[in-house]
């Protein structure tokens, strides 16, 4: 994927905000307490995770890192306390040593993790920790849809050159790459059930990021045929109850290494 292409609505990510920001939440009470001068905020989107680690940290320097302007936009408005810097996060590199590199739900964009993630630990000085969280969905109908129905006649022609969304690796795999180069290391795997709300919740829901590489590549007059084929299909897959939520089993990967 060309991580420097602007994919992201940033209206409609923040959509389902309480959402999103469990995991973040989940995974920052995991990096234990400590005074760190530089931190990262890699993938850091509408800047609502670099403020999160701001108040944490208070005193550290937080650089929020993202291929997006649009969301770069959105988080130099909302949290001016902190510094933020376009650039392509799979040849990103620092000017010097962190002591936290953070990223939530950024890094499964990202191809060749047993390259990767070496390469980020690289980045940090002795001590210091890396703590990421990627969604874990590849194979679940919420993502397996939109490759079917990119690879249907009806659009194909047009969504050859979308790339298909890298898999990640399994949390067996990222610790033999990891735990040689780690002095601490804790992987964990978490299913959130999201209760969502509203018609074709799952939809609007996806529509803020794994849906968008696929419209915006269509013509104007297919997206309408494509978001409708894919809503009805998720309607199947993710029924919505009687009282009108609609569940989605959500499975994230979460990473701590202290190197």
């Amino acid at each position: 994927m060309d991580t420097t292409t602007d994919f992201w609505d940033a209206k409609q990510y923040m959509h389902f905000s309480k959402e999103r920001l469990r995991p973040a939440l989940d995974l920052l009470a995991y990096v234990p307490e400590q005074e760190p001068q530089r931190v990262v905020d890699l993938g850091c989107g509408t800047g609502n995770v670099s403020a999160l680690l701001k108040a944490r940290w208070p005193a550290a320097d937080v650089l929020g890192v993202d291929s997006s302007e649009n969301m770069l936009a959105t988080a130099a408005v909302a949290v001016p306390e902190c510094r933020f810097e376009l650039a392509d996060l799979a040849h990103w590199q620092p000017d010097g040593l962190l002591d936290v590199i953070y990223s939530n739900a950024a890094l499964q964009w990202l191809p060749d993790h047993p390259t990767l993630l070496p390469r980020l630990l690289s980045f940090l000085r002795r001590g210091a920790w890396l703590a990421l969280q990627m969604p874990a969905m590849h194979d679940a109908p919420l993502r397996q849809m939109q490759a079917e129905l990119a690879r249907s006649p009806s659009f194909a022609p047009y969504l050859r050159g979308v790339p298909q969304h890298p898999s990640i690796l399994s949390a067996e795999n990222y610790y033999d790459l990891l735990c040689s180069r780690s002095s601490k290391l804790d992987i964990w795997e978490t299913t959130y059930l999201h209760t969502l709300c509203g018609a074709d919740a799952v939809v609007e829901w996806a529509a803020g990021t794994s849906l968008r590489p696929y419209l915006d590549a269509l013509p104007e007059d297919k997206r309408p045929a494509f978001r409708t084929a894919y809503a009805e299909a998720m309607r199947e897959a993710y029924p919505q109850r009687e009282n009108g939520v609609t569940l989605l089993p959500f499975k994230r990967l979460f990473i701590v290494a202290n190197v």
